[in-house]
């Protein structure tokens, strides 16, 4: 009776583990919201402190599915609250960090911009929440929210580790906004990597890549990371693009004597 007790217990707590990394993701995402207002009317403030904190939001929700799926306690719930987390930590946190680091002074066109973003990253979390389809395991429809949370949040750590502020025009940004929001809509299809299998013998060589690149990004983070994140944003636009090109163009043949259309 006391084991099965115990057991049940165990259950419970299992299936509480992976909805507290998704609060913790939730909790990165205010936080960013926080310093990103407390630095709104601070001449030359800093914003890193709200952008690596979108980083961090982004690990611990890359944690919290792959536990649930480890431990099989994923439900409806732990889906849908990860979706009210994703909207806020990668949604509106990088919407505002990035309409007042550099889009507050181009006034309405500034705040549209970064209203595109986050209305994008809706539509993109509502669509792939519909999605039930089994290609939805290998790849994502349109870049994942996260992805492009994540892009924002290192291109202003970037610029900030070369010595720039905020509170200051960056007409870049309002480009990036509006680029990072069509590829979320897009049909444009991204690795998702969720089929990798962590418990097989190739593993061990997975297990040293990982390793080395943990290493190569230790020795700048700022500028590998982005390198990281610019490339995967890059890489399969450009793939889907060379797919679709060397498809044979489907013309209309003929069946009539190849003489008679001299």
């Amino acid at each position: 009776m006391k084991q099965s007790t115990r057991l049940s217990k165990v259950r419970k707590g299992v299936y509480i583990l992976p909805n507290l990394f998704t609060t913790a993701s939730m909790f990165c995402g205010f936080f960013s919201i926080i310093r990103s207002i407390n630095a709104l009317n601070r001449p030359e403030a800093h914003f890193s402190d709200a952008a690596w904190a979108i980083i961090i939001a982004e690990f611990f929700d890359g944690i919290d599915g792959r536990i649930a799926r480890l431990t099989k306690t994923t439900s409806r719930f732990g889906i849908e609250y990860d979706s009210l987390s994703d909207l806020l930590s990668f949604g509106v946190a990088p919407a505002i960090l990035m309409y007042v680091w550099g889009l507050k002074p181009y006034g309405r066109l500034g705040w549209l911009a970064a209203f595109l973003y986050f209305v994008c990253g809706a539509l993109r979390l509502a669509r792939y929440n519909t999605n039930t389809s089994s290609a939805a395991k290998r790849y994502f429809q349109g870049l994942p929210i996260p992805c492009a949370a994540g892009m924002i949040a290192i291109t202003i750590i970037l610029h900030e580790y070369w010595g720039g502020y905020g509170n200051t025009s960056h007409l870049y940004l309002i480009i990036c906004a509006y680029i990072l929001a069509f590829l979320m809509v897009s049909q444009i299809e991204y690795r998702s990597f969720k089929d990798l299998k962590f418990t097989t013998r190739e593993s061990f060589s997975a297990l040293i890549f990982i390793v080395l690149l943990l290493i190569v990004v230790a020795l700048e983070p700022e500028i590998m990371l982005f390198l990281i994140g610019i490339s995967y944003v890059v890489f399969f636009p450009l793939r889907s693009l060379y797919i679709k090109l060397r498809k044979p163009k489907s013309e209309g043949i003929s069946d009539k004597n190849p003489a008679e259309n001299l």
